[in-house]
């Protein structure tokens, strides 16, 4: 047996919402289709199966909806699709206008109504009707006839039928009314060619605008399509040469000019340079790169020239993934869109029976001439029942705001947790790599006795290049560039180092080291104890037997830290630190940061308890770590947030990823999150009270109480000014902007304060 695959496909034919169940039903009896999920937005489906391809798409077929496996024309066919709506709409507009002019014109003019009759006479009116009528409803409305019939044959009726349905009574009744009037009831032969053109011509109307906007919602994707070159200078026999992306391979050594963007995922070999990530990390400030930095294929180069070795192509590359991973949860289905799917699986065949009741009604209690009004508010009701912007509703939303969140470098994995973080009550987070650096950075220094601290760092320095240990690592980078010679190096376990630099003898380390060799720390202590009370690691330098400095290391916090916290604290989510770090330490953070709850000391099964305390506590919760060492934790929690960079994302365990290493993007994810349910709830909003509210009307519940009749053309009017409201509102996410945008900052190196 295959293994089972998935693969989306490009699905045509789906009129409107109500569709969406029949395609999903055809393909899951398919044998071999373990889940299939059709995205009426996109009209494309994303099917697992361990079936042939044919398979799938002959049963699409045979149920009326041809399909194909989706490819990269798929925006090049939607933008003929609309020119080729923009051209029917114009065609139709012409043959309707004079339609219109003869029938209603007479109805707003009454001298333009003598005039007519004077002239041509009615019946020559009636003609000329039908035939602009005849000709509108065989070429561009032919496709509401084309694609309802049948669906009504198959028992399985959709928005095409409803058209088609409602047209084609007006049609009938009026060339009734034309050529054989007698048959009709006295005083009933009216004619309403002028209601059948006119609602063809609005509704094709909605259809351009509906998709001429859906084609914007996937503005996000064709933007990082967009990123990628088409070709690179490869390095072969000591000359560079232009090939296609397609081409090169691991391994290959490529040319990256000031300016031109990074082809592939790569490492630098030579030169430096500042690389613009912002479209992957979402980043403002660019990123300096050297010799044994990676860089990101899409990136955009700085001024430098950059010659560097090809790690990741094709489908490996960041971008890729990026561009996968935004698709599949634009294709994805919200809990919420369940309810809706199932309401529009039977609305149009419900509507066909409204219409069908509202006629009998009107005939059996209408007043004279009952045939007229019962036409006309049968026509109306299966007119302006509107299943696409019930359809619409959550897909669209769900498209723009992950295409959104994806140019602001949060990327959401998993369909669902676009509305599960919307749900969350606690925000738990590691300390290392998320609330700090991950670093040790060398953060103040005290010199007593006289010694220079260029002096002091100088030679400290010196000692400590000479260990391993991260603290050492951290003194090291705050000295010069350049250190003098070290001799008689020891590293003393628990205690520290002890070297000659210089000329002179140099110990670093803990008070005990200091207390076994004499040393007298009395001035320095109370700054010591200090430092440690916040979380800091003191550590003493001594220089020929004297004590000389008080060197101050800690885990510096991440930059935004402090704004992002009180953004979430803000949004009304309470804060937590689960970290394996020793409670001291993390108590003095949290204290700094304002955080709620701290669970310390905690190994990796420790961090699973402590989350489902807290979820049994708060409620809903979303974890943030960095993706590698938090991947159980991420898969515990509600949801789960890695945070890291766009060239070493955890992205197996995680609902959500932040290509950014800033804490500002859990807060901005939030705020996305929160505001595409929030556009999802109105878009359902509208489009439920569109139907439970005007439905009726369009049945002439009004009647009694007005004397007028819903116009089957107003009908089409509102109908297609559904849809298109339902995606003008979810556009509106493209204009969200990020709660807490990232300062701009200089490239300075951090300096170290006395």
């Amino acid at each position: 047996m295959a293994a089972p695959q998935t693969t989306q496909l490009k699905i045509t034919g789906m009129g409107c919402a109500s569709c969406v169940g029949r395609v999903e039903a055809a393909l899951r009896n398919v044998p071999g289709v373990t889940n299939a999920a059709v995205n009426f937005a996109t009209e494309t489906a994303q099917v697992t199966h361990d079936t042939p391809l044919r398979a799938l798409t002959q049963a699409l077929t045979d149920a009326g909806y041809p399909a194909h496996a989706a490819n990269n024309q798929t925006d090049m066919a939607k933008s003929e699709e609309a020119h080729a709506l923009t051209r029917a709409t114009l065609l139709a507009a012409l043959l309707a206008l004079p339609v219109f002019v003869l029938e209603m014109g007479g109805h707003m003019i009454p001298a333009f109504h003598h005039w007519v009759h004077g002239t041509i006479g009615a019946q020559t009116s009636h003609l000329i009707q039908f035939a602009l009528t005849s000709v509108l409803l065989i070429g561009p409305g032919r496709v509401f006839y084309a694609k309802g019939i049948p669906s009504l044959l198959r028992g399985s009726p959709d928005m095409n039928a409803l058209v088609a349905l409602g047209t084609g009574a007006a049609y009938l009744f009026s060339v009734t009314a034309t050529f054989a009037p007698q048959i009709l009831p006295r005083g009933s032969a009216n004619v309403y060619f002028e209601a059948a053109s006119v609602i063809v011509v609005l509704i094709l109307l909605g259809r351009m605008m509906e998709t001429r906007a859906k084609g914007r919602t996937g503005a996000a994707i064709r933007k990082l399509v967009g990123l990628q070159p088409k070709t690179a200078r490869v390095e072969v026999d000591g000359i560079f040469i232009d090939r296609p992306i397609a081409d090169i391979m691991v391994g290959d050594t490529l040319q990256i000019r000031p300016g031109e963007r990074v082809p592939v995922d790569a490492e630098v070999l030579e030169g430096t340079s500042y690389v613009d990530e912002s479209m992957i990390t979402g980043e403002p400030v660019p990123v300096g790169k050297s010799s044994s930095d990676q860089v990101v294929g899409g990136t955009v180069n700085g001024t430098g020239a950059l010659r560097v070795r090809a790690t990741r192509v094709g489908a490996d590359t960041v971008l890729a993934q990026v561009i996968q991973m935004v698709e599949q949860a634009q294709g994805a289905k919200l809990p919420i869109q369940g309810l809706v799917d199932r309401i529009t699986a039977w609305f149009v065949p419900a509507v066909i029976g409204a219409a069908l009741l509202t006629i009998v009604v009107w005939l059996i209690f209408g007043p004279v001439p009952a045939l007229p009004m019962a036409l006309v508010t049968g026509v109306s009701v299966l007119i302006i029942a509107c299943p696409c912007a019930m359809g619409l509703a959550t897909p669209t939303s769900i498209m723009v705001g992950t295409g959104r969140a994806a140019e602001l470098g949060i990327l959401f994995r998993k369909g669902d947790a676009l509305q599960q973080l919307q749900q969350a009550k606690v925000v738990a987070l590691d300390k290392t790599g998320t609330l700090t650096l991950g670093r040790p950075e060398l953060e103040h220094v005290t010199t007593i006795n006289g010694f220079e601290r260029a002096d002091l760092l100088r030679l400290a320095a010196a000692v400590e290049a000479h260990s391993e240990h991260p603290i050492a690592t951290a003194i090291t980078r705050a000295g010069p560039a350049e250190l003098p010679p070290v001799t008689q190096f020891a590293s003393l376990t628990g205690l520290g180092v002890q070297a000659v630099a210089d000329g002179h003898d140099i110990l670093i380390g803990s008070p005990r080291l200091m207390l076994q060799n004499g040393i007298d720390l009395t001035d320095l202590k109370p700054e010591a104890d200090q430092f440690a009370s916040e979380g800091a690691t003191p550590l003493y330098v001594a220089i020929d037997g004297q004590a000389a400095a008080l060197l101050a290391v800690s885990d510096p916090i991440k930059p935004g830290t402090v704004q992002a916290l009180d953004r979430l604290h803000a949004m009304g989510l309470t804060l937590a630190m689960v970290t394996g770090d020793n409670a001291r330490t993390a108590q003095a953070l949290a204290d700094t940061l304002g955080i709620d709850h701290v669970t310390a000391e905690v190994l990796p099964d420790g961090k699973l308890a402590a989350i489902t305390a807290l979820r049994d506590q708060f409620g809903a919760l979303a974890f943030v770590g960095d993706g590698i060492n938090d991947a159980p934790a991420l898969a515990a929690a509600d949801i789960g947030v890695a945070i890291g960079t766009g060239t070493d994302v955890a992205i197996e365990t995680a609902d959500v990823v932040l290509m950014s290493g800033d804490l500002r993007g859990v807060a901005n994810a939030v705020e996305i999150s929160r505001r595409t349910m929030r556009n999802i709830r109105q878009n359902l909003g509208w489009a439920f009270g569109y139907n439970i509210v005007l439905i009726p009307v369009a049945a002439g519940a009004l009647y009694p109480f007005s004397g007028h009749l819903l116009s089957p053309a107003l009908a089409a009017g509102a109908m297609a000014l559904s849809s298109v409201f339902v995606v003008a509102n979810a556009l509106r996410l493209r204009r969200v902007r990020a709660s807490l945008p990232e300062p701009k900052q200089d490239h300075t190196t951090q300096t170290v304060t006395t």
